[in-house]
Order: structure tokens, then C-alpha cells, then sequence
């Protein structure tokens, strides 16, 4: 991939990541009650400004917790502030990475990157740090725009998540999304 397809995406388009539009696209109950249940850690990584976060909060319940994790500072204070005050508030944790780094010591039994992985610096590590912190049965979901990321790309990808011992499991159907569900 070039340089600029490992861009981030830059928080002055966090309104159409959460949009009413986007939220009918990817539905994020759909998507994440297959996999999520109340008592669950969960980890939504690039979380942007929380459209799948607080749906895991939601799904885990006052039992479970989830981590909301991102690069930008920006993202995460958008979160906190849909937070303040809410009952979800006690059950997100949010959490700063670096760009190299997620920089995490818990495990967790689902883990999210919707949209991000393409983003990352470096795959092969990303995907490393991403199995350090999977509890035994954990799922991954791994969802990629098929708009930004080639089906040659995305098979390269899940080639590197296969080296470093991450198991295809299925490829759920997502709206103009590539995606594969990995387990250790």
C-alpha cells in the first residue's frame, strides 16, 4: 500500500462516521450482537468517535467493560463527551495509542477494527500486539472499506493476520465492507 492509503482519518469527518446514514449502513447491533454478550471485555480499536463503542457498552452490559482506543485525541474527546453523564460512562474506558503501539495489558474476548487496519503502520506488528491481548476463544472482526482496500490487499492482509497464528473463522457479509472474523 502507498503512503497515503495508511493516512488517518482526520476527525473533521467524525460527523459522517456516526451519521444517521452511516449508522443504516452498518448498523452496529447487527453487526456486533452476533459476537458480543453482556459480561464480555471488548476492545473497539480506532474507535473513532464511538458509533461501535457504545454499542459494545450496550451489549456487554453493566458486567462487561470495553475499551475504546484511538490514535487521536480528538476522537476520544468526542466520545467522552457523548459519555458525560450517561450510564454507559462506567463500562467504556478510553484509551490513547500510539502510532506504533496500541499499548494495552488486558485481554479481551472480542476484539473490533472496523475500517483501521489499513491505517496501520505496520500490519504484521499490529496484528502481533492485537493476539497478545486476545483471551483464549476470543474473536477479532476485522472489517475493511472495499472502496479503499483491493480484494488483493485485504487477501494480503488476512495472509498476515494467518502468520502470525490469527485463524480465518468466517467472512461475515458487511455493506460494502471486506471483512474476516479471526481466532487464535
Amino acid at each position: 500500500m502507498d503512503k497515503e492509503s495508511k493516512r488517518v482519518c482526520p476527525v473533521e469527518h467524525a460527523g459522517s462516521l456516526e451519521s444517521r446514514f452511516r449508522r443504516l449502513l452498518h448498523n452496529p447491533k447487527k453487526i456486533l450482537s452476533p459476537h458480543v454478550k453482556p459480561g464480555m471485555s471488548a476492545l473497539d480499536f480506532g474507535c473513532g468517535p464511538g458509533l461501535f463503542a457504545l454499542e459494545m457498552a450496550k451489549l456487554v452490559g453493566s458486567e462487561g467493560k470495553v475499551v475504546a482506543a484511538d490514535l487521536q485525541q480528538e476522537m476520544l474527546d468526542r466520545l467522552k463527551a457523548k459519555l458525560a453523564g450517561t450510564e454507559l460512562e462506567s463500562t467504556i474506558k478510553l484509551h490513547k495509542t500510539s502510532e506504533n503501539k496500541i499499548g494495552l495489558n488486558e485481554k479481551f474476548d472480542f476484539i473490533l477494527a472496523f475500517y483501521v487496519v489499513h491505517e496501520t503502520p505496520n500490519t504484521e506488528n499490529f496484528f502481533r500486539e492485537i493476539k497478545s491481548l486476545m483471551k483464549p476463544n476470543a474473536k477479532f472482526l476485522v472489517v475493511e472499506p472495499n472502496f479503499h482496500v483491493s480484494k488483493k490487499e485485504f487477501e494480503e492482509t488476512l495472509s498476515i493476520a494467518n502468520s502470525v497464528g490469527l485463524k480465518l473463522v468466517e467472512q461475515p457479509k458487511i455493506f460494502l465492507s471486506r471483512s474476516a472474523l479471526l481466532q487464535l
